[in-house]
């Protein structure tokens, strides 16, 4: 039985309903599962009950990146504090007992909520004006936009008509919030959130170290969640504001200004940005604006105010996190250093749905624009939303961490005896809104937060069936079989140190799944009408949402996924035709050198689809991590027989730039390594389970390897300079058109973000450049690769990863 919160009064209730059980009340008794594919150094008996593996506790501090951090705030009896449903209320929540308290206890926990007008900012819009900063932008644009007056002196008209400007920019930026409106959307989102979602659960650990950080702690809090939902606005606010904690100060981008709703947010502490900076006529950086948003982010700091930071700046559309951008963060960090302000603790949120309020990104996967926000599209989203359940929701904040010590472990020291003057200009949001590659601390920092959001973000019960579905049964599966694999695929995740967002019986939680993923799925009886057969459907929208909820699993196997691909590639390279060799000769044997070379290798390629490795890992250190873990749980072996390393030249057709260096020479000189684990030669186990497990494994990468092969076939044709939009959707078009003819063996390789990741990827290896013609920036092959020959190489390259 799953057990979750309950809408409608008791704690515990079970789960599916009662229709759903019955349509599934013929299924046969579940096997044993200890010939699973997904077993592998344990072996797991059918029984729940017998399920010891104990939860992780996830969001602690690196100790290499951040070690002074990991001691503070955390005591050992804080995992054992476990997990709390936040939308469940009843008198115990409350100070007063009876049947009064019972029927008002929502009405009576919100009034007792700690939240006060004197909490939050004062005076901040004179104080934003009055900032040096904003008045030289003020004089610098007055001078600009009218000519100087006898004497050099600036015409005090143009600056008065420049700082009205100025003002009306804040008036619009600026958030008011209302301890009152706060306790009223507390009270409305309890009714809300019980509608439409089974549970919000958090971990009472995490929350006590956020409080203790908020309450002892004299300097302000940077929340830094992930961005899947316009829900996440409200649930982080509304999560906090139940634990007395002080609502956030939230960066919503203007698209989000729209009348009425724009007032709503404003009171709940948002507080509109341009979603591009510069929204100018003539093109040019809009310094005013630029030194507005500096000037008002560090009042709010100055005054302690909590922020709350999207780095992606916009929701997944792929349900990986996006790539960061490192505009608001540059602005902290940048204030940090050049202010008086002492530090700043940043706490990553992670946020994981069973299935989002928007239920699928498919419109905008299938390359149609996206739809522009308005007041009658949020009423129909509300009506929408309440027709509907949407499951189970989990919400991770880490442990609070220092940005000072974490600035000074990742570059140089922070200065503390000269104020006013930034060590790093570069990060200043008047020259580097949005990070660009050039300045290394934003991208280590962003490198570090995508980590911890990774690690921290719970799996979710759809994730791990749609996963199955897509990447282990694909043409279908009994729901016996769907629902052993399941059961195992939970022991894989937690044995990897990655959290559950979900308990009970694996029978109850999968047809749950199968119940929030309908639309993606066809259920059919057998002849006998004694087992239920679970097919994903072929259809593109359900091909794109299926992948969608998969990849909130991508981040748990990738490592092994990419030394599977890679060991592909080599046994392919090593023995073009493997049928007919000896599978125990030294065809088959793979040196655990340069099987993590050529892991690193295809790490680089895929280096705008997932980050493998912390700022504080080295390439070598990953995957050396992750072959050990193959090893240990049977899927590789160690070979007996040694061979002499015979240099094989790579088929890439030039070497890889120096940002691949996969490992260091600290590690080449001084190493943990030995020699002997370094030249040892490795095999992938002949055994069944071990081979079907390894074939999942390639299978994780397929769409990828797919869109990115099919992306170097459409090269062939494609020699026209057009610009990067034409360019991109001619391509999505190609590949959509092979989902759509069914002659890509993977549909989901044709989404939208894949599309353009493969273009972004393709120009910073050089496959593509960028020529300016007529004031117009056009994309066209690089020279090195117009002959065929070179194209074919590096077809050649991407398709010996893939198990197409």
């Amino acid at each position: 039985m799953l057990i979750l919160g309950s809408s409608h009064g008791s704690p515990l209730m079970p789960f599916p309903s009662a229709s759903l059980r019955m349509a599934f009340a013929c299924v046969l008794p579940v096997q044993d599962a200890s010939s699973s594919p997904f077993t592998l150094n344990y072996v797991s008996t059918w029984k729940e009950g017998l399920l010891s593996r104990k939860r992780p506790f996830v969001g602690r501090c690196c100790h290499s990146c951040t070690p002074l951090s990991q001691e503070k705030l955390f005591n050992t009896s804080i995992p054992s504090l476990g997990l709390r449903n936040v939308i469940y209320i009843n008198e115990t929540h409350t100070r007063h007992r009876g049947w009064l308290a019972r029927r008002l206890s929502y009405v009576l926990f919100v009034t007792e909520r700690d939240v006060r007008k004197d909490m939050f900012t004062r005076n901040v819009v004179e104080n934003v004006l009055k900032n040096s900063k904003v008045e030289t932008a003020i004089v610098d644009v007055a001078t600009e936009a009218s000519s100087c007056g006898q004497g050099g002196e600036v015409d005090q008209r143009a600056v008065s008509k420049v700082r009205q400007k100025a003002r009306g920019f804040l008036q619009e930026m600026v958030a008011s919030i209302s301890p009152a409106f706060i306790r009223l959307t507390g009270w409305v989102l309890l009714k809300l959130f019980n509608s439409f979602f089974w549970s919000i659960q958090i971990h009472k650990g995490q929350l006590e170290m956020v409080k203790k950080a908020a309450s002892e702690n004299n300097v302000p809090l940077v929340f830094l969640p992930v961005h899947k939902s316009h829900i996440d606005y409200l649930l982080i606010t509304f999560i906090l504001f139940c634990h007395n904690i002080k609502a956030p100060h939230i960066a919503a981008g203007n698209n989000l200004n729209i009348p009425i709703f724009s007032t709503l947010i404003r009171k709940l502490g948002g507080f509109f940005i341009r979603r591009k900076l510069d929204e100018t006529s003539d093109g040019k950086k809009d310094v005013l604006y630029r030194s507005l948003l500096h000037a008002y982010t560090e009042e709010l700091l100055r005054q302690q105010q909590f922020l709350e930071i999207y780095l992606e700046g916009t929701r997944s559309r792929s349900g990986k996190p996006s790539p960061a951008r490192a505009g608001l963060l540059s602005i902290i960090v940048d204030t940090l250093c050049c202010s008086n302000i002492p530090d700043v603790l940043i706490v990553p949120v992670g946020i994981s749905y069973e299935r989002i309020i928007e239920g699928n990104y498919n419109s905008e996967q299938l390359g149609k624009p996206k739809k522009n926000e308005s007041l009658w599209g949020v009423a129909c989203g509300v009506f929408r939303m309440l027709r509907k359940n949407y499951g189970c929701v989990r919400v991770d904040f880490t442990q609070p961490f220092s940005l000072k010590v974490s600035a000074e472990q990742l570059w140089l020291p922070i200065p503390s005896s000269t104020p006013g003057v930034s060590r790093y200009p570069e990060m200043s949001a008047l020259t580097c809104p949005s990070y660009s590659g050039a300045d290394p601390y934003p991208y280590n920092h962003f490198c570090r937060v995508r980590s911890i959001l990774l690690s921290s973000s719970a799996i979710m019960s759809t994730h791990i069936v749609a996963c199955l579905l897509l990447y282990r049964h694909r043409e279908g599966v009994v729901l016996s079989k769907l629902v052993e694999d399941f059961f195992n695929m939970k022991e894989e995740i937690l044995s990897r140190d990655f959290d559950l967002g979900f308990s009970g019986n694996s029978e109850d939680v999968v047809m749950h799944a199968l119940s929030l993923l309908g639309n993606c799925v066809n259920v059919t009886s057998t002849n006998r009408n004694t087992e239920f057969i679970i097919t994903p459907r072929s259809t593109v929208p359900a091909l794109f949402e299926l992948n969608f909820y998969s990849n909130g699993l991508f981040h748990v196997f990738i490592t092994d996924a990419i030394i599977a691909c890679s060991a592909l590639a080599l046994l392919r390279e090593q023995a073009p035709e493997p049928c007919g060799s000896d599978r125990n000769g030294s065809s088959n044997l793979l040196s655990q050198e340069r099987l993590i070379h050529r892991a690193a290798g295809l790490a680089h390629l895929l280096s705008n689809e997932v980050l493998v490795a912390m700022p504080c890992q080295t390439i070598y250190q990953v995957f050396h991590d992750a072959v050990t873990r193959l090893i240990q749980y049977g899927i590789m072996v160690v070979a007996e027989e040694e061979l002499s390393p015979s240099p094989t030249k790579e088929s890439w057709p030039k070497p890889f730039p120096e940002p691949l260096s996969w490992r260091s020479d600290e590690e080449d000189e001084d190493s943990d390594f030995g020699e002997e684990q370094r030249d040892r030669y490795l095999k992938v186990s002949g055994t069944a389970e071990h081979q079907e497990f390894f074939t999942f494994l390639q299978r994780l990468l397929g769409p990828v390897v797919e869109a990115y092969s099919g992306a170097a076939i459409f090269l062939h044709g494609h020699i026209a300079p057009v610009t990067e939009a034409d360019f991109t959707y001619q391509l999505f078009k190609y590949l959509l058109t092979r989902t759509e003819r069914r002659v890509a063996v993977y549909g989901e390789s044709a989404t939208h973000y894949l599309v353009k990741n493969t273009v972004k990827t393709f120009k910073e290896l050089g496959v593509l450049k960028e020529r300016r013609e007529n004031g117009v920036t056009l994309l066209e092959l690089s020279s090195t690769f117009i002959p065929q020959t070179n194209c074919k190489k590096l077809l050649q390259y991407i398709l010996a990863f893939g198990l197409l």
